[in-house]
């Protein structure tokens, strides 16, 4: 291998830990919750905006940051992230007060929403066609395993530190990614000049911030909420409008031709129906793991392992299956490995031991590890180098949107299936309502009545919605499948395209 050829994969090495520092601080926090809650007196609203600042800032900024990239230069935009991002995990760390906290949490929002796209975006300007599988291999697995590495790691740190070292973390991976893109990423940028399309960039952002909000919302008032269904229908509405925008406009943000490639919009719609699956699972493992088998933070972590094990065996399986036979099969067979998954752990019951679980997770990840991948490099494959920025961060923008909606849709078809599974007939008033609100609450109120027949009907409330989530999740494997069958070619039809494509420059 070249120096060059060497250069190039160090280069997305050191990206890699940037991007397994984003993945971190997304379910790192969550462990922490009950000690911000006493140390800087937070409210309940407020540890909601912990979480949902970063949301809404990383969902709003991502296309125009993709553009900038374009713009200015990709490598000068990567390191202006990184060092946003460093900046504020530290004064997330040293937060004394909520409204400190947010703030910072804003601005990590900030810099993720440079540094996931544009560390995707140099891929294609980096890697030959036959490299780029493997490559976006490599930064699925760093972006995959940082969101269920968080509840390790968060709870080790916090049974030895204190709440900010949870974002500590942070600095030595990102000290890693700013001197090795320093050093070695070439800059590279756009050698179109296009007008700023402000428009554009206020309807997209506007759009997502009023859609992830909305969704957000509603997954914790109820879909019955009239003000959270309009934001988010409104939201949705407004992203409409940009898109017919954008084929209108003479100089639009995103290139028009993206919506009309079958390639980008079937790898971009299957990559987010994964990840509505995926933060789905991620969502309900840690509340089954602790309410219903009784682990401790730490150890629901390391039970996790097998899902993060099924993504880094499926991820190089995966490259094999697209080499010798395209995407279309390596989706396919990632999507009915996920959807039998899925299908199984909705057969779980209360008393399924950990064994079942582990290969039923197994499953699901080595799925997850077939599938996002292919559909990642599918949509990616569509993108010239001229808009890799731009392009990169509307990928990543839907599937931001799908794991929201993922989280916000899924947790309220978990929650009608715990609440419509407890017989309140059993319990006394007060602890009835306590019971409604989740399974933590319900199995305190439970333990408190000190009825062994309480609790387990709220173990078993919460297995029957688990079961109800997760027969949602292999439906949605399903449309996968269906939609990859419509929208991407077969190996055969893959191979004449190209063809045609030398062809034609010749």
């Amino acid at each position: 291998m070249s120096s060059q050829n060497q250069q190039r994969w160090w280069v997305l090495a050191s990206l890699a830990f940037g991007i397994l520092a984003i993945g971190l601080d997304m379910t790192i926090l969550n462990l922490a919750l009950p000690m911000l809650a006493q140390d800087i007196r937070a409210t309940n609203a407020e540890l909601q905006w912990f979480a949902n600042g970063y949301n809404l800032v990383f969902a709003a900024m991502l296309l125009p940051m993709g553009m900038l990239g374009d713009r200015i230069g990709r490598k000068k935009m990567l390191l202006t992230g990184l060092l946003i991002f460093g900046a504020a995990s530290l004064a997330c760390a040293y937060s004394v007060s909520s409204w400190q906290l947010i703030t910072a949490r804003a601005f990590l929002g900030l810099g993720a929403s440079l540094i996931v796209p544009l560390s995707m975006a140099v891929i294609p300007v980096l890697f030959t066609e036959k490299e780029r599988p493997k490559a976006i291999a490599v930064w699925m697995m760093a972006n995959a395993i940082g969101i269920p590495l968080g509840p390790i790691l968060g709870g080790w740190l916090l049974n030895h530190y204190w709440w900010g070292s949870v974002f500590i973390i942070n600095l030595p991976l990102v000290i890693i990614a700013i001197l090795s893109v320093s050093f070695l990423l070439p800059e590279s940028r756009s050698q179109e000049y296009r007008p700023m399309d402000l428009p554009g960039m206020l309807f997209s952002s506007v759009g997502l911030i009023a859609l992830t909000y909305g969704v957000i919302q509603a997954g914790e008032k109820g879909w019955g909420d009239s003000f959270s269904l309009s934001t988010a229908v409104g939201g949705f509405l407004l992203l409409i409008w940009f898109v017919r925008y954008q084929t209108r406009t003479a100089h639009p943000l995103v290139d028009p031709a993206l919506f009309r490639s079958r390639r980008f919009a079937g790898g971009t719609l299957i990559g987010s129906i994964i990840s509505f699956a995926l933060f789905g699972v991620l969502f309900v493992l840690p509340q089954y793991l602790q309410a219903v088998l009784g682990a401790d933070a730490f150890s629901a972590g390391l039970r996790l392992l097998p899902l993060v094990l099924g993504l880094l065996l499926g991820t190089p399986i995966s490259d094999v299956l697209q080499s010798r036979f395209g995407t279309r099969t390596a989706i396919i067979a990632g999507s009915i490995l996920l959807g039998i998954g899925l299908a199984m752990g909705s057969a779980t019951t209360i008393s399924s031991g950990y064994g079942f679980v582990l290969i039923w997770i197994s499953a699901v990840g080595l799925g997850i590890g077939f599938a996002l991948p292919a559909a990642m490099d599918t949509a990616i494959s569509a993108l010239t180098p001229e808009r890799s920025g731009v392009g990169s961060a509307l990928l990543m923008a839907m599937r931001q949107v799908g794991g929201t909606l993922g989280v916000a849709i899924l947790g309220a078809v978990l929650n009608a299936g715990y609440r419509n599974g407890l017989d309140l007939k059993e319990w006394p008033t007060e602890a009835a309502q306590m019971a409604q609100r989740n399974v933590s609450a319900g199995l305190a109120a439970a333990q408190r009545t000190g009825s062994d027949s309480l609790v387990h009907s709220v173990k078993n409330a919460f297995i029957t919605g688990m079961g109800n989530m997760l027969w949602v999740c292999a439906g949605a494997a399903v449309v996968g499948i269906i939609f990859t069958v419509i929208l991407l070619r077969t190996r055969s039809a893959e191979r004449n395209s190209s063809t045609a494509a030398l062809e034609a420059k010749e």
